[in-house]
């Protein structure tokens, strides 16, 4: 689980991504239906741990970290903007504009195919939008399609260090780039001249 946690973590200063939005229902796992296999394999995972270990290490480096509640962000079609209800206050006769037809795969009420999971990560950023100023206006099908997936198993020691790597460059550059332009008192600028002049 850290292992993961750290991996999201990462991700995020490569790409200097400052915010985190994590979806999160308490009791997500009751009752829940997307097939037998899909059912042992999401049951197993610590989700509350997870969400508790990103949000440490979010604040750890600096990372905003939001938690809202995910009801009917699947069900709902970004691409149509439907109605995103709250837990438990769904108004009468809702209903949402597109549906998934299988596992992974939404069709919008308009007919577009997007890949399911972005439609609803797209739709859990929708309920946090204007508190955090985050502009969806320009989101379209092209940006749900094809998300990047990656196998924590089998992700290389090589690849972590990388991206490790990458933190650390950047954070020297914007050290060495905030104290370049600095200016120096004339004072020490003498003491460094005298220093210097003795060394040869």
């Amino acid at each position: 689980m850290n292992k993961v946690a750290r991996f999201i973590v990462n991700w995020c200063q490569r790409n200097e991504v400052s915010t985190v939005v994590f979806g999160w229902n308490k009791r997500n796992k009751d009752s829940i239906n997307i097939g037998k296999r899909n059912n042992q394999q999401f049951v197993q995972i610590p989700t509350a741990k997870l969400k508790n270990r990103i949000e440490q290490l979010c604040l750890e480096h600096g990372i905003k970290f939001v938690q809202t509640e995910e009801s009917y962000t699947s069900k709902a079609s970004f691409l149509d903007r439907d109605f995103l209800p709250v837990l438990g206050a769904k108004p009468e006769g809702w209903k949402p504009s597109g549906k998934r037809v299988k596992r992974g795969l939404y069709k919008s009420g308009k007919g577009a195919l997007i890949n399911a999971d972005c439609n609803g990560a797209c739709n859990i950023l929708r309920k946090v939008a204007t508190q955090l100023g985050f502009p969806l206006a320009e989101v379209g099908r092209a940006d749900l399609n094809l998300p990047q997936r990656y196998k924590l198993d089998s992700l290389s020691r090589s690849y972590r260090e990388a991206s490790c790597s990458a933190v650390l460059t950047r954070v020297t550059t914007r050290l060495l780039e905030s104290t370049r332009f600095q200016p120096v008192e004339s004072s020490k600028l003498e003491q460094k001249t005298e220093i210097n002049t003795e060394a040869f």
